[in-house]
């Protein structure tokens, strides 16, 4: 297996919802997660009326708590997220709904120094002047 490219990195949700499928060479060596990811996975169960998707989900953010310490969303964070934010608006999107999650992950990263994995590149694309953005792909 080929060495990682980073020593440490910041997933966020896409990455962790599909981490089982992540083939772990695409992966840094050590893993890290927002608060704002745990959050998102806490409201997913609650958010199909599914009953295996519900407990598909429900599993997941067990997995998930029981497997990382999230970084917190800090004043740091709230700083980046400021940072981030003209950047958003330069390239014409807008910071809210689903986008805003992904740019307070992305805030996270940004203070804590860390790349951000990610499965949709092109959603924070605008933002590779600030973050280091690692695309993540599934295996066919």
């Amino acid at each position: 297996m080929p060495e990682p490219r980073h020593e440490r990195g910041l997933l966020d949700t896409s990455v962790v919802i599909d981490l089982d499928r992540v083939e772990r060479g695409q992966l840094p060596g050590q893993l890290a997660i927002s608060a704002v990811t745990l959050a998102e996975l806490a409201a997913g169960p609650h958010a199909t009326d599914d009953a295996d998707e519900r407990a598909r989900r429900q599993d997941r953010l067990q997995r998930t708590e029981a497997t990382f310490d999230p970084l917190p969303f800090d004043p740091a964070a709230a700083r980046a997220f400021g940072r981030i934010y003209p950047l958003v608006a330069a390239s014409g999107r807008k910071a809210r709904g689903r986008r805003a999650m992904d740019l307070l992950i992305a805030a996270t990263a940004l203070a804590a120094g860390l790349p951000l994995y990610t499965r949709n590149p092109d959603d924070v694309e605008h933002l590779a002047e600030l973050l280091e953005i690692e695309a993540v792909e599934l295996p066919d």
